[in-house]
């Protein structure tokens, strides 16, 4: 069983919340008729029914009353058709005071559900999950140990109830086989599940318990710690040493049962969420209570549209930023295009040797092209003289017979 409570909300003093189950054809019809009694007596100051969807497989009811004549309580129950148990409705109901709930109070089940069975009508004190219990009888423990260990692992489970297990000292007249919950205060009536163990179960319910890390004494009572347990609580503290069944008030039961409600106790996940419905989808509302939450209604509307207003300017502020952004950064000349990265040569063996051929090739070739090239014309002969020059004229004389030969050149002409 764990014990780890971390991350849950506690179960308020001001909530009274409990479950069952209808075994009747039309529980809403017997929510309807009980509710519309006990507004005629004056028990309670109105009722409503909220609308739900045709297809919804379920029916809400809200009643509210002043408890002690000036504490207003408001309670919703709804009843919830479930496939995998088709013998009845379900119902959960929770109610919520204007401060701690006081035991003297009458219980929130009896405004909506009759005090008497109408025969037909069903029964619906019967336990919401575990088969065989009752919120309203003495339910024996059966005979297999077996069965009798599963039913009590699984009634500890249900956190919405405080389960008791009682054990009889011997066998009880007619009185004492009476329940106990007639004689609990009415804040704590049909919250409270009795489980009765007989006198030769004495062992065989403590090897039961011994799973949950309880034990009662023979012929007293203990109360099962609920999954997750709460903080602080004892097995010690919750139990009690005797039971008389002779019709009395069970005084130490009752302060047991005191202290075990008064502890922060982790709150169900399911109770939980009843209790937001019954907070946040409450209909049942008087007139000042309808101009309140009309003021509230305004209030938020206000601050999510100064909260728009805000955002907008916001974004219309950014929006200017950016455009002088944009502006700036159109009137800055655009820089000059940058040269493509050239890519590395590869520094491998053969890609340098035939590097080097390539540039001995071209090397020879450009020499080559220099030895076979003319030699280029003097512009202002070939000008002068209006023919192309003559390449096959003999070479000019050398420094040293130049003169004789003018001289005899002269002497034939004359």
């Amino acid at each position: 069983m764990s014990n780890s409570a971390a991350d849950r909300a506690t179960f308020p003093q001001t909530l009274w919340a409990t479950r069952g189950r209808h075994t009747g054809p039309a529980p809403e019809e017997v929510v309807r008729r009980t509710l519309r009694l006990h507004k005629e007596n004056g028990d309670i100051d109105d009722f409503a029914e909220p609308p739900v969807p045709e297809d919804a497989a379920r029916r809400v009811f809200e009643a509210r009353w002043r408890a002690g004549a000036t504490v207003t309580v408001r309670a919703r129950l709804t009843l919830l058709a479930r496939e995998d148990r088709p013998q009845g409705h379900e119902w959960r109901l929770v109610a919520e005071a204007e401060r701690a709930w006081d035991e003297t109070w009458p219980s929130p089940a009896t405004l909506f559900w009759p005090e008497d069975d109408a025969g037909e009508d069903g029964s619906w004190d019967r336990h919401a999950t575990v088969a065989g219990l009752s919120l309203r009888q003495v339910n024996a423990l059966p005979a297999d140990d077996k069965e009798m260990r599963r039913r009590l692992r699984d009634a500890a489970r249900e956190a919405w109830c405080v389960n008791v297990v009682v054990h009889e000292a011997m066998t009880p007249d007619e009185q004492g086989r009476l329940p106990l919950a007639r004689l609990l205060p009415p804040g704590l009536r049909h919250r409270v599940v009795e489980h009765r163990a007989a006198p030769h179960q004495f062992r065989a319910v403590n090897w039961a318990l011994k799973v949950l890390g309880v034990e009662v004494p023979r012929g007293g009572a203990v109360l099962l710690p609920p999954d997750p347990a709460p903080k602080g609580c004892d097995g010690g503290e919750h139990s009690v040493r005797s039971v008389f069944l002779d019709g009395s008030e069970p005084a130490a039961l009752v302060t047991a049962l005191r202290h075990f409600v008064a502890l922060p106790r982790p709150l169900p996940r399911e109770i939980e969420e009843a209790l937001a419905d019954l907070r946040d989808n409450w209909t049942l509302l008087t007139l000042r209570e309808e101009l309140e939450r009309e003021r509230r209604l305004a209030a938020r509307y206000a601050e999510a549209l100064e909260a728009m207003t805000k955002s907008r300017d916001l974004y219309k502020q950014a929006a200017e930023q950016a455009l002088e952004a944009l502006a700036a950064y159109r009137d800055v000349p655009a820089p000059p295009p940058a040269l493509p990265q050239q890519r590395p040569a590869s520094r491998t063996p053969g890609a340098l040797q035939q590097l080097s051929r390539t540039f001995e090739r071209l090397r020879f070739t450009a020499q080559g092209r220099r030895e076979q090239a003319p030699t280029p014309q003097d512009p202002a002969q070939s000008s002068a003289n209006g023919a192309p020059e003559d390449t096959s004229a003999p070479a000019e004389p050398e420094a040293g017979g130049g003169g004789a030969q003018a001289a005899d050149g002269a002497d034939r002409s004359s």
